[in-house]
């Protein structure tokens, strides 16, 4: 197949890369904003019929989730936009789309791990342009998955664990949340999920995937610090109230990962697990 990997340059399209090399027998196409503006339509429609794209994987997203609050057209754009393109341009070839949303699109009001038959309900610009996005996805492509993630990281470009590592390198006291409840996502470990929707085919619908188990972000960074060996650098617990930020967060954003264990036969790695091998990457 020919397939189209959008966002190659962000933490997923990295790690997309990499796992490339093992499926040789497909040719792929990484672009960033530099190789193929997603949000022009013209741009999108040329670049799939010039190269017979078979399949998107799209990578590319506004994630700044703060930012998005005061930017809420160029958030749009990207994120509801030009996942409609993407998803147009493909259909026309009988292909498929696989687009990557987020937890946000829940408020984490709830207190049992979210299923994808729950009603989303973003609090925030940036998860209702994801929704919008996953909605004009399934509208324009038959074959579309969407696949909701939450709390990435990876050994590449800016996230939570590399921030804390560092941070925890050069300041004697840190306050981090302990009232948000979710499961962080190594980003090589969703690589691998695509990968295996791609070779064993797309089953077209919604579903979840984080690593197993669930944390709050005060406990993620004690765990990244003693598995850094970070020793000089004290955590302490702060509510949410303490740290107020101009987007609403999910205070429980926990995702159910049956769907797509049951689908595709997988086994999701333990969030600890996937963190430690990250570390030792780094």
């Amino acid at each position: 197949m020919n397939v189209l990997v959008t966002g190659c340059n962000g933490q997923l399209g990295n790690e997309m890369q990499l796992l490339e090399k093992e499926y040789p027998q497909h040719s792929w196409f990484n672009t960033d904003v530099e190789e193929l503006d997603i949000t022009s339509q013209l741009a999108v429609e040329q670049f799939v019929a010039q190269h017979q794209i078979d399949g998107i994987v799209n990578c590319a997203a506004y994630t700044a989730v703060d930012k998005a609050e005061d930017n809420k057209e160029q958030c749009t754009t990207l994120n509801t936009v030009a996942p409609s393109y993407l998803a147009a341009a493909v259909e026309k070839r009988g292909g498929w789309l696989i687009q990557i949303s987020t937890d946000y699109v829940f408020n984490g009001t709830k207190y049992t791990p979210y299923v994808e038959t729950d009603t989303p309900c973003p609090d925030s610009v940036y998860g209702s342009t994801k929704l919008a996005g996953e909605l004009g996805v399934s509208k324009f492509c038959k074959r579309s998955m969407i696949i909701r993630t939450a709390w990435l990281y990876s050994t590449f470009g800016n996230n939570f664990v590399k921030t804390m590592i560092r941070l925890g390198k050069e300041k004697p006291e840190l306050g981090v949340i302990f009232d948000q409840i979710g499961t962080p996502t190594y980003a090589r470990d969703l690589a691998r999920v695509i990968m295996t929707a791609i070779e064993k085919g797309i089953r077209p619908g919604v579903y979840h995937f984080s690593n197993e188990g669930v944390i709050s972000w005060y406990d993620f960074t004690k765990a990244i610090h003693r598995l850094a060996g970070i020793t000089t650098c004290h955590v302490r617990p702060l509510h949410t109230s303490e740290y107020p930020t101009p987007a609403h967060r999910p205070h429980y954003s926990v995702l159910d990962k049956t769907k797509l264990k049951q689908t595709y036969g997988i086994e999701v790695p333990y969030w600890e697990e996937s963190l430690a091998e990250c570390i030792a990457k780094l």
